[in-house]
């Protein structure tokens, strides 16, 4: 018998079986190893409620507005799992960038996360000040990476549309041994697509908590419905 092929018991409670579960298929990834843990899914939110219920390995944490203190500690208080932290790059740069990523590590980040816009200057401030992993996002493959690896990044986060797969193996190519953290797209055939192409972790976009509500009033509502009398 095989490792791969070994029982593997699980506990689970009535109260914590409704968790949100990454695809199964991200298993196959190889996975990065930070200080000792093994990652191979993410999942991408910012919601606590998802945060506090999923088997994801870990949480990539960046959100659409300027990084704060208060997101970054309450996601991070909350999490039972590493997180990511996002500290800008794209409209936030410089000195907010670099502090933010002080303040990241202090509350128990395992990586800080850039924007694929971030210059290489705010990239430098941040890699001198911090001792967790620097993560670069990548939108394409025209993204200046040669630069950024110099000064430090240590991980990159492809995230390209559909162009994902093919953007992990471009730089794949570039960089056999550069650790990958990739968007697995809507569906088990993208998800291997992406691994096939060399991404080491893979991350994944849950449903919202309204969507999840959405289906439990469904079954709420059917199991309220009076029973059809023989």
């Amino acid at each position: 018998m095989t490792t791969e092929e070994r029982f593997v018991p699980e506990i689970m409670t009535d109260l914590r079986k409704d968790i949100v579960k990454v695809p199964e298929l991200i298993k196959k990834a190889s996975g990065i190893v930070i200080f000792g843990k093994k990652i191979r899914s993410i999942i991408f939110t910012t919601d606590i409620s998802i945060i506090r219920n999923t088997n994801a390995d870990a949480v990539i944490a960046v959100y659409p507005f300027t990084p704060h203190p208060a997101i970054t500690k309450s996601i991070i208080e909350a999490a039972d799992i590493p997180v990511f932290s996002g500290v800008g790059g794209g409209l936030t740069q410089g000195s907010r960038s670099a502090y933010m990523s002080l303040f990241a590590e202090a509350q128990g980040s395992i990586g800080v996360v850039l924007n694929a816009p971030t210059p290489l200057k705010t990239v430098k401030m941040v890699t001198a000040v911090v001792d967790i992993p620097v993560v670069s996002t990548v939108t394409s493959i025209h993204t200046p990476l040669a630069e950024k690896l110099a000064a430090g990044v240590s991980i990159i986060n492809i995230s390209a549309g559909k162009d994902t797969a093919a953007t992990v193996a471009h730089f794949r190519n570039l960089y056999p041994e550069l650790p990958i953290i990739a968007t697995g797209g809507p569906d088990d055939e993208t998800i291997a697509a992406t691994i096939a192409a060399g991404a080491n972790a893979v991350t994944y976009t849950p449903p919202t908590s309204a969507e999840l509500f959405s289906k439990k009033m469904m079954k709420y509502r059917e199991e309220e419905k009076p029973q059809a009398s023989e």
